[in-house]
């Protein structure tokens, strides 16, 4: 995770400073903190006090992948004779893969093909078949948990339009379920090989093109479901996303160096025609949280850790320097909010020169 809000790096520069600064009074100048001594001390280097808003922001490291990746197994045993190639689509009623030459046809469903179905049987499996075949234009029957006879004729026309034996029955040698078409990721049974019943042939994706991402619990806030991020390309192009998801068990990240928990974010794009066909490739995601509008800030290395608890930072004038005790609100893009101490806009405070 690369913060916009250099939380890290203040803390060095105080640990830095707080064993360096002078123990001065407090001092007027034109109005800027009554009753300091001057120091006549010039810092190396000098930045302005600006007015303006000041965005919190952040980065994360992504993979621009593809979204419900899962495995499909085989339905029977056999010599896998055919399948599909990587990054291919296979939507329903298309051939998922073949073994000993008779091909298993993908078709929508949320459950599994998990028995060979027939006349009298009944259940969630028989409504998804029957859906199925209503989709492809086989009807003649009523959509439910029944499988009829008017459902094995309404079979044995899917089966004669798809040049198979009429049996009216179907099973897992047959079809295999998936959520929606399907995007080919990867073959896990080489061609030629023995497939088994329950063994992986392929491995599958959705066709949604999406970017997961892990921040630190922390950082959550930044990133809640709804939120808009844009996306630097590996080809160096952009593209704007939302947060589609976000994970709700927090672990250990993958940087042995960094214990904090972690959750797991999705996002996904407005535009995905303009994202190209990049898969499993890193991406940079570029977040960005709240706003404070019209406050002053100063660079984050003009902080000063005061002797008596607090935290400054010198206001040059002139030839003169004088520290000024200040309140800090949001760090964010290398500056922090401050208020109090009579700053003004415009003003000069010193800076570690570059």
């Amino acid at each position: 995770m690369r913060r916009g809000r250099a939380v890290a790096a203040v803390a060095a520069v105080l640990a830095v400073t707080a064993g360096t600064i002078a123990v001065t009074q407090l001092g007027d100048d034109g109005g800027t903190a009554p009753g300091g001594a001057k120091n006549t001390g010039l810092p190396p280097a000098t930045a302005p006090v600006e007015r303006g808003d000041l965005q919190d922001s952040a980065q994360a490291d992504g993979t621009l992948g593809y979204d419900r990746q899962r495995k499909v197994n085989a339905g029977a045993a056999g010599t896998l004779t055919w399948a599909p190639h990587a990054g291919s689509t296979v939507e329903r009623n298309e051939r998922l893969y073949e073994v000993d030459g008779h091909p298993v046809r993908l078709l929508y469903g949320s459950g599994p093909m998990y028995r060979t179905l027939k006349p009298g049987d009944k259940g969630r499996d028989v409504e998804q078949l029957e859906r199925n075949l209503a989709a492809l234009g086989y009807t003649g029957f009523t959509p439910d948990t029944e499988y009829t006879e008017l459902t094995a004729a309404a079979v044995k026309r899917w089966q004669k339009a798809n040049g198979e034996k009429q049996t009216g029955k179907v099973g897992p040698r047959d079809i295999a379920f998936a959520p929606g078409k399907v995007r080919i990721k990867s073959v896990e049974t080489p061609v030629g090989d023995l497939a088994q019943p329950g063994a992986p042939v392929l491995t599958t994706t959705g066709d949604e093109r999406i970017v997961t991402f892990e921040l630190d619990v922390a950082e959550s806030a930044l990133a809640k479901a709804g939120t808009k991020v844009t996306v630097e390309l590996p080809d160096g192009t952009s593209a704007p996303g939302t947060v589609s998801s976000v994970g709700r068990t927090a672990k250990p990240g993958k940087d042995p160096q960094d214990d904090g928990p972690k959750v797991t974010l999705t996002v996904s794009f407005d535009r995905p025609e303009k994202v190209g066909g990049f898969d499993q490739s890193p991406v940079t995601v570029n977040l960005t949280g709240e706003t404070r509008e019209d406050v002053l800030t100063v660079p984050v290395n003009a902080l000063l850790a005061l002797p008596g608890g607090g935290f400054g930072v010198e206001v040059v004038t002139g030839g003169s320097v004088r520290e000024v005790k200040v309140e800090l609100g949001m760090f964010a893009e290398g500056r922090v909010e401050v208020s109090g101490g009579g700053l003004r806009e415009g003003m000069k405070v010193g800076v570690p020169k570059i």
